[in-house]
């Protein structure tokens, strides 16, 4: 085998920053590098949401630090990105932050050279500059600081925050009389543990006692936690208000615009830990709110939603494409859902039909959102209820005379039987047929159930019955859930199913939608 075949068989390893902590902070590019990766290496400061971008079937493997006792060293991090590499595989490393910002990519980077494997940097945005912004301090400011500059906290050892190695050559030469004047703002990582030392040295040389810091732990996480002061009096401040690593420590005169630019940590939710249990295909419309309101959503999707198996679109292929004119037979199409909707112009496009099938068929949409997944199909909804329930839809009904009329309810193969029934009660014909299929989803149940036990999830939501019944045989059946944690439910029918599954719900949204959802969610209590 020649060389050039060889290199052929070998993959790639992308060393990515992974951001300073928000995934929303996330590159494109490293976005693509995990969606992509065979074998996804990470390390506490990634969060973890972000291996959902992982496809199905990827390894995800952790090699950060748990304590001071517990971590992967670096050069067994390097042996397991090489040996996967090696075995053909495309590998990503996720750092936290930029890998090259005392992120040790720089000497993974080495190793992999030294043994001919192809590897690509992807810069991540560095908690130096993320997590005091999201503190609301500017690192720069025209009447403030016009420089600044990005330290390493203190040399790293095995037993302390960051270390799995001695202190390299350029940590063991710091000058303090050049770190204390090096620019307007300092921005020390790393450095908590080290904070006496650090102030205590660049007060011996020169700087102001008086000089205001800031300590931003969990910076741009839903965790994070900032305490200021000033180099006389931060180490206490530390101390009292239990500030430890993961921090990042600016000192500068532009810690004093924190309060005017404070931004982040002032949402309504900020800190709450909710899960949401909607379909992972649906679950980033309201885990996105609610990251903008300064929570932090924990996705545990109860329901996979999935396209049916060829032989079971029968019914649909039949309502859709039979002789006497195909869907344009029937006098309503009523959509229940955006996943219907979805699925049956799937099927429509399969067969190379698109919105004119439905000719002069009357629509109706059973909530906004469905109302949007038709307009974005080129159909306008002729009735959208203003409640979304089986009963207020047939009592809202523009058709009051519907003996001989047809009416056709594509939608998921488990559904409610109230309205078809009403309907055919009043003397329509009613075709109730499958565009898609749900099962039940339990991936990531021993995480929430742990969770639960450890007191760190402050509510939870359901918005549809199938949730929460998913949600309770997801985690064993007679879970019991702590009276801390608030329950949230979408209508009467989820909370109903909420206290025949689990208890009372705390709260009930009475406008059925995301936006009721949230809305309830930030009732102050």
């Amino acid at each position: 085998m020649n060389r050039a075949e060889n290199q052929a068989k070998i993959g790639t390893v992308f060393l990515a920053g992974a951001g300073p902590g928000d995934p929303g902070l996330i590159t494109i590019a490293a976005r693509d590098a995990l969606a992509g990766a065979d074998v996804v290496y990470y390390d506490r400061l990634s969060h973890p949401s972000l291996l959902n971008y992982c496809r199905l079937g990827a390894e995800r493997v952790f090699v950060g630090k748990k304590s001071a006792t517990h971590y992967v060293k670096q050069e067994d991090t390097n042996s397991l990105i090489a040996e996967a590499a090696l075995a053909g595989k495309q590998v990503v490393r996720l750092k936290g932050g930029d890998p090259f910002v005392f992120g040790r990519g720089a000497e993974e980077a080495e190793y992999l050279r030294e043994r001919g494997i192809p590897f690509v940097i992807i810069p991540g945005i560095s908690s130096a500059i993320a997590a005091p912004a999201y503190a609301g301090i500017p690192v720069t400011h025209r009447d403030a600081s016009s420089s600044f500059a990005v330290i390493t906290g203190h040399e790293r050892d095995d037993a302390k925050e960051s270390g799995t190695r001695d202190a390299g050559a350029a940590e063991q030469r710091r000058r303090w009389d050049r770190i204390a004047w090096a620019a307007d703002t300092l921005i020390f990582l790393m450095g908590v543990e080290n904070l006496p030392e650090i102030s205590a040295r660049l007060i011996e040389n020169g700087r102001d006692a008086d000089t205001p810091v800031a300590l931003v732990q969990w910076g741009t996480w839903t965790r994070q936690k900032v305490a200021t002061g000033t180099l006389a009096t931060i180490v206490d401040v530390a101390k009292a208000e239990g500030i430890t690593a993961p921090a990042v420590t600016v000192i500068g005169d532009v810690v004093n615009y924190r309060e005017a630019l404070r931004w982040f940590d002032v949402g309504p939710l900020f800190g709450k830990r909710i899960v949401v249990t909607r379909a992972r295909e649906q679950a980033s419309e309201l885990s996105d709110k609610l990251l903008r309101l300064g929570a932090e959503p924990i996705e545990f999707p109860t329901i996979r939603i999935m396209p049916m198996s060829e032989g079971d679109y029968k019914e649909l292929d039949r309502a859709l494409f039979n002789n006497d004119g195909g869907i344009s037979h029937y006098d309503w199409v009523v959509f229940t859902s955006a996943n219907g909707v979805k699925y049956v112009f799937d099927r429509l496009a399969a067969r190379g039909g698109d919105a004119r099938a439905f000719g002069r068929v009357q629509v109706a949409a059973i909530g906004p959102a469905t109302a949007a997944a038709l307009r974005e199909r080129g159909i306008i909804a002729d009735f959208v209820p203003t409640e979304f329930v089986a009963e207020a839809v047939a009592a809202q009904f523009p058709e009051k005379n519907l003996s001989g009329k047809a009416i056709l309810i594509p939608r998921a193969l488990e559904a409610r039987d109230v309205l078809p029934e009403t309907w055919r009660a009043a003397g329509a014909t009613v075709d109730v047929v499958a565009a898609y299929k749900t099962e039940r989803a339990d991936e990531g149940a021993d995480d929430i159930r742990e969770r639960l036990e450890r007191g760190e999830i402050d509510m939870i939501t359901f918005t549809s019955s199938s949730t929460v019944k998913n949600f309770a045989e997801a985690l064993g059946g007679n879970i019991s859930i702590p009276a801390s944690v608030l329950l949230v439910c979408i209508g009467p029918v989820t909370a109903q199913t909420c206290r025949e599954s689990l208890r009372e719900p705390d709260r009930i949204a009475s406008d059925y939608t995301i936006e009721g959802l949230i809305a309830t969610l930030t009732v102050e209590t």
